[in-house]
C-alpha cells in the first residue's frame, strides 16, 4: 500500500507542468500531514532502532547528499550483519527520496523537490548525533561533535 501510494505521488509530479517557480524555503513546511507523508515517515521511523547500532559502530554513516551510505563494512563482523546493513540502506534510501517526493508533491509538485531536499538534509544533519559518522561536502567521512 506504501509504495502505491508513493508511487502515485510520484507520478502525479511527472504529469505537472514546468511552469511554475520553486516555493521560497520558508514556506515549505517538512511536517506537513498528508497520507503519503505520514506513510513514508512511518516506515523510516520503524527502521531507525535497526539503523542505530550500525551508526553507533560506525559502518554506516550519513552522505552529504542526505542519503545513509556504507562507510566502513570492516566493523561488521560477519557477512550477515554485512548483508542486513546493505539490506536497511537498500530499504532507507528510496524511502527518504519518497518523503522528499511527497513533502515536494504538497507544496507545488516537482520545482518544490530541491528546495524540500535541501530542507530535508539539513534537518538530517542537525538530527544526527555526536559521534555518529557524516561526510562532508568534500566527501571525507567526519564525526559530528
Amino acid at each position: 500500500m506504501k509504495r502505491f501510494i508513493v508511487a502515485l505521488a510520484a507520478a502525479s509530479l511527472l504529469s505537472l507542468p514546468a511552469v511554475a517557480a520553486p516555493p521560497a524555503p520558508e514556506s515549505i513546511n517538512l511536517d506537513i500531514g498528508t497520507p503519503p507523508v505520514i506513510v513514508v515517515k512511518h516506515a523510516l521511523a520503524q527502521r531507525q532502532s535497526r539503523l542505530v547500532r550500525f551508526y553507533d559502530w560506525g559502518a554506516i554513516g550519513l552522505g552529504n547528499d542526505g542519503m545513509v551510505k556504507m562507510r566502513d563494512e570492516s566493523v561488521l563482523t560477519n557477512y550477515t550483519l554485512q548483508k542486513t546493513a546493505g539490506k536497511l540502506i537498500d530499504q532507507e534510501n528510496p524511502d527518504r527520496m519518497s518523503l522528499i517526493y511527497a513533502v515536494a508533491e504538497a507544496h507545488g509538485g516537482k520545482e518544490a523537490i530541491p528546495v524540500v531536499k535541501e530542507l530535508l538534509v539539513k534537518r538530517w544533519k542537525e538530527q544526527w548525533k555526536s559521534g555518529w559518522w557524516m561526510e562532508d561536502a568534500q566527501g571525507n567521512w567526519i564525526k559530528k561533535p
